[in-house]
């Protein structure tokens, strides 16, 4: 069984308190042996370190270290409530909301922050489908948004 806290370990990442849902939802909504995780923000000890538009108050740079935020942030949730990570046997899909002005389209550049994260921790097993979309607003002002489907070695 792989040790998945020590593999986070090795990337310099603490996992942090899973951030509480801001709205009327659950976190984690277990089905069998997937585990579906809400839409993260880029929480750092519960404050969102940049606010508004990709391409215009947050550089792509900026961004895709945000979207890995969410992602650290989604395997905070799931350690919490779906048996630790050593129970995740995989990502199966990871969608990705990018608030943006019309004229961006770099969105897989964004998303890329968190994907690659998921494939370090994971390795194969991270490799996952994916939606990067743009909108024109998230939740409290968020750059970026990242939600997640995984796959569970023992369902709960």
């Amino acid at each position: 069984m792989p040790d998945t806290i020590q593999t986070l370990a090795s990337l310099n990442i603490e996992l942090p308190k899973p951030p509480a849902a801001v709205a009327s939802y659950i976190p984690v909504r277990l089905d069998g042996t997937l585990a579906f995780v809400s839409g993260q923000l880029p929480f750092v000890d519960g404050k969102l370190p940049h606010t508004g538009l990709v391409g215009n108050d947050v550089g792509l740079e900026q961004a895709q270290g945000l979207a890995r935020t969410c992602a650290i942030n989604a395997l905070a949730a799931l350690h919490e409530y779906a048996g630790g990570l050593d129970n995740i046997e995989g990502i199966v899909k990871v969608g990705v909301f990018v608030a943006c002005g019309p004229n961006f389209a770099d969105h897989p550049k964004v998303a890329n922050g968190a994907s690659e994260l998921f494939q370090q921790v994971f390795g194969d097993s991270g490799r996952h489908a994916r939606a990067a979309v743009g909108c024109s607003s998230l939740p409290l002002s968020a750059p970026v948004e990242v939600e997640v489907i995984a796959r569970l070695r023992n369902a709960l």
